[in-house]
């Protein structure tokens, strides 16, 4: 066989390798560590959702969570899905 014939084959093979290496591969990592975040959250966490808001974490059914927010603690309720990071205790105001 003609070692032409495999050419496009082995750049196709490579090209695929490389795309997976560094764009699908690192994107399931962070996929991974969101939703291990989303399901170790806890009473008293402090969060911020996707939207930009602040609160505290005051209760957790399955798929939504009932933060306090604001000085006068109003209560909102969202989707667990829609928590974009916890807060540290030291990034807290």
């Amino acid at each position: 066989m003609n070692p032409q014939m495999y050419s496009p084959i082995l750049m196709t093979v490579i090209f695929v390798a490389i795309f997976y290496v560094l764009i699908i591969r690192p994107q399931k990592k962070r996929e991974k560590q969101v939703r291990e975040m989303r399901d170790n959250l806890k009473v008293g966490d402090q969060i911020t959702t996707i939207g930009g808001i602040y609160g505290k974490i005051s209760k957790i059914k399955d798929d939504f969570i009932i933060i306090e927010v604001g000085a006068d603690k109003t209560k909102l309720q969202i989707a667990r899905w829609a928590v974009g990071n916890v807060l540290k205790t030291d990034d807290v105001a």
